[in-house]
């Protein structure tokens, strides 16, 4: 994997450095000598199959660091900034962490949790060091869950797993590779999104990445990036296109945006090709299966609601109960094989077992074929069951996200004696914004379904978010059921 991160000439460039005042240029010879370095002290501390940490946000060291231990052989683990004592913990004791590679900063997060290595401090003088023989399924590199359906678990990928990310990071950038591309994402390169949704896809495809931290998103930090670093291309978060959107911020100089974690609509989409010039490509996947489907505008017209269509290399299916390919409502499912899909939850084989079904893994979520597009249905905990019907919460929430006046939303199913459950809306308001509960009832009801609106809204000044960025629904859930002890 690491000698298809850096198979481009020595002279070309790789990495847009912006996290300093000045941009730095860093070319594929350059960020080869700074792997060199690190796999040379790997070698003097670790065997192959030993387990690293990289605590490092976006930079040139960064990728320097995974790229590193994997021409070792040895298995990286991104761990995030954001991350306190608790969170670092956990994931680093689960690892076993040999060590971490990290900065200043990343040592004092750490503590005494795992012995810090700065790599910055490490000595550039040497010769290159040999790759390691390495298999499509040897293990490279173990990415935690954010942790959306329950604690987070250690997804184990292999060498493979970079070549399973191309066609569909490819397809969502509308062929990505053309004349002046150059790709960059606000999601951190801790998380699969960041790491192998951007970094390491443009590496292998000679696409200049930009390297650049914001401690927080927002509208103007975004545009200044895009415009010092001559970016044509961006894999956005949902959240960060509501802010866009919300602020009212136009991106000059796009050819492509993608997204994915959770489905847009119809009102988000309409916006990025009026504000934004470019059809958003929504895309899907999983840490454990990513980038199985995906839309590509250049290719065919995206179609609101739906995912897209299955990316070449990738199965994709929807199954019923019985484990059999259905036209109708069913479990998103990915059959084995795949080249992006995990070897299996470290330190779980439990669970790794309950994650497929026969030939198939199991997504989680429910989804329908329209043709050949993907309909996202939801989390299989997260529809809704009412008065009989079986409602998801991505169609409520994309038409609440409709109206003027909403921020952002978060819809889950609230017990109910009568309905089994009802539809609950949390709902954050614009700045200033005013507009009452039944005006959003109303809302859903001239467009949507007159069952599937939410019988209940709680105007809230936020979400419970994930670090990437998803709201986490099971907490909204539990508040919900928490209201009927009230």
């Amino acid at each position: 994997m690491a000698a298809q991160a850096l198979a481009q000439p020595a002279g070309q460039l790789a990495v847009i450095d912006l996290t300093g005042p000045l941009r730095v240029d860093v070319s594929y010879g350059e960020l080869g000598s700074m792997v060199d370095a690190l796999a040379r002290y790997l070698l003097t501390r670790i065997q192959p199959g030993d387990r690293v940490g990289v605590l490092l946000s976006q930079s040139p060291w960064c990728v320097a660091a995974h790229l590193a231990v994997w021409k070792v052989g040895a298995i990286s683990v991104p761990l995030f900034k954001l991350f306190k004592r608790d969170a670092l913990a956990s994931r680093a004791g689960d690892a076993g962490l040999q060590f971490v590679f990290t900065d200043t900063e990343g040592s004092d997060l750490l503590g005494d949790l795992a012995e810090a290595v700065l790599v910055d401090q490490v000595g550039l003088a040497g010769g290159e060091v040999a790759f390691a023989e390495t298999l499509p399924d040897t293990p490279a590199v173990l990415i935690y869950t954010s942790g959306t359906t329950g604690s987070p678990k250690g997804a184990l990928h292999g060498h493979w797993v970079l070549t399973g990310h191309l066609p569909g990071v490819a397809i969502s950038h509308d062929h990505l590779g053309q004349p002046g591309d150059c790709l960059w994402t606000p999601a951190d390169w801790a998380w699969i999104g960041g790491l192998f949704d951007v970094a390491m896809p443009g590496l292998a495809l000679g696409v200049p990445v930009v390297a650049a931290r914001l401690d927080k998103f927002t509208p103007e930090a975004c545009a200044d990036v895009i415009a010092r670093g001559d970016v044509r291309n961006v894999f956005f978060p949902p959240t960060a296109l509501r802010m866009l959107k919300a602020a009212g911020q136009g991106l000059d100089g796009l050819r492509s945006v993608a997204s994915g974690g959770e489905p847009l609509g119809a009102e988000m989409l309409a916006w990025g090709k009026r504000r934004l010039g470019v059809s958003i490509n929504e895309f899907y996947g999983q840490t454990e299966c990513n980038m199985v489907a995906s839309s590509c505008g250049a290719d065919y017209a995206p179609r609101p609601g739906c995912i897209g269509k299955a990316v070449p290399g990738h199965t994709v299916a929807v199954l019923d109960d019985a484990g059999q390919a259905t036209a109708g409502e069913g479990d998103v499912a990915v059959r084995r094989g795949s080249p992006s899909m995990m070897l299996k939850y470290w330190n779980r084989p439990d669970e790794t077992a309950a994650k497929f079904r026969g030939d198939w893994l199991i997504t989680g979520d429910r989804g329908i074929w329209e043709g050949e597009y993907l309909r996202f249905v939801g989390r299989e905990d997260d529809v809704i069951t009412s008065s009989g019907y079986r409602i998801g919460p991505a169609e409520i929430e994309d038409c609440l996200m409709t109206h003027p006046a909403v921020a952002t939303v978060g819809v889950v199913g609230k017990p109910d004696p009568l309905r089994t459950e009802i539809v609950k809306a949390y709902v954050v308001l614009k700045p200033a914004a005013q507009v009452t509960a039944k005006e959003l009832q109303d809302h859903v009801k001239t467009h949507l379904a007159q069952y599937s609106y939410p019988r209940e809204i709680s105007f809230v000044e936020a979400l419970p978010m994930t670090v990437t960025g998803k709201v986490i629904r099971k907490e909204l859930k539990a508040r919900a059921a928490a209201e009927m002890l009230l």
